[in-house]
C-alpha cells in the first residue's frame, strides 16, 4: 500500500476535520499515513511520500488561509514539473463570495501546470449547504480510496 500525506490549509479547523476523519480511512485501507497541519515545501518534496491529499479552505477574497499559503507559494516560485506526484483535492467555500473554492481550485490548477496527476475529480464542500463539511467529504474520500 501506499504512503500518503494530507495537507491541511484551515483557519476555523473544517479541512482539519476532514484530514482525521481521512486518516483512519486511509489507515483501515491499509495506507500509512501523515498529517501536515502546516505543511511546508520539504514536507510536499518527501519521497517516501507517494499520494498526496490536499484540503483547503479559501478566505477572504479567494486567498489561502496562513496554514498553507507558504507551500503555495513555494511551489510555486521553487518547483517546476512534478510528474510523479499524484493527488487528490478537497476545496472548502461559500458559494456566496464570488471566489468560491478559490484557494483549491487555484493548488488545482499549479499541480496540472506542473503536470502532477490528480486521483480523481476535486471536491468543492460549499459552507451554505454543509455547515458540517465532514458529511459531504466522507462519500468522496470512501470513493477516493478506491482509486489509489
Amino acid at each position: 500500500m501506499a504512503t500518503i500525506g494530507i495537507y491541511i490549509g484551515t483557519v476555523y479547523g473544517n479541512a482539519l476535520l476532514i484530514g482525521e476523519q481521512a486518516e483512519p480511512l486511509l489507515a483501515a485501507a491499509g495506507h500509512r499515513v501523515q498529517l501536515f497541519e502546516e505543511p511546508t515545501l520539504s514536507q510536499w518534496l518527501d519521497e517516501s511520500i507517494q499520494i498526496r491529499l490536499i484540503i483547503t479552505s479559501t478566505t477572504g477574497q479567494g486567498d489561502f488561509p496562513d496554514t498553507i499559503g507558504g507551500l503555495f507559494s513555494a511551489m510555486k516560485e521553487q518547483q517546476g514539473y512534478q510528474p510523479e506526484v499524484r493527488y487528490g483535492l478537497i476545496a472548502l467555500g461559500d458559494s456566496s463570495y464570488p471566489d468560491f473554492c478559490a484557494a483549491g481550485l487555484a493548488f488545482d490548477q499549479l499541480l496540472q501546470q506542473q503536470l502532477a496527476r490528480r486521483i480523481g475529480d476535486v471536491l468543492m464542500i460549499d459552507a451554505g449547504e454543509y455547515p458540517e463539511p465532514e458529511m459531504a467529504a466522507l462519500p468522496w474520500l470512501e470513493q477516493w480510496v478506491t482509486l489509489l
